[in-house]
């Protein structure tokens, strides 16, 4: 068995929903693990890891809009310190969530055909986000 921690830093992204497989992917060599799992696991509150479609950029679009209808400007907030933005992330990051585990098979990501892999960057101006990532498998 085999596992392996690291921890890799995204540039800064615009607000809304960014693929990032391959960022992930090119920061790790899973390529001899027959049988195992990856965790990704965020270590920030105003931003999500998600997995959905990954072709249509509508989709990440549709995401944005939904959840800023949900969300955004609302007057009962009072948590604003840092902004107009900072609790609606908050909240989206606690709905869609901080952390995803996905099957490696084969030295692949066994993520169904139209599936990738999402940061959600809820924040106006965000700066770096860091991600940590473990791999248990076997070879």
């Amino acid at each position: 068995m085999r596992i392996k921690q690291v921890e890799i830093t995204l540039k800064p992204k615009s607000r809304g929903f960014h693929i990032i497989t391959d960022e992930i992917l090119d920061s790790i060599d899973i390529s001899v693990i027959n049988i195992g799992t990856i965790n990704l696991f965020l270590k920030h509150t105003s931003a999500s890891l998600s997995i959905n479609e990954c072709v249509e950029p509508e989709v990440r679009t549709d995401m944005e809009n939904i959840l800023n209808e949900i969300c955004d400007d609302k007057s009962y907030y009072k948590h604003t310190y840092e902004g107009d933005d900072d609790m609606p992330a908050h909240v989206k990051s606690s709905l869609i969530g901080v952390s995803l585990t996905i099957p490696i098979t084969d030295g692949k990501l066994n993520l169904g055909t139209w599936q990738g892999i999402y940061l959600g960057e809820h924040r106006n101006y965000a700066d770096t986000r860091k991600i940590v990532i473990t791999i248990i498998g076997m070879n």
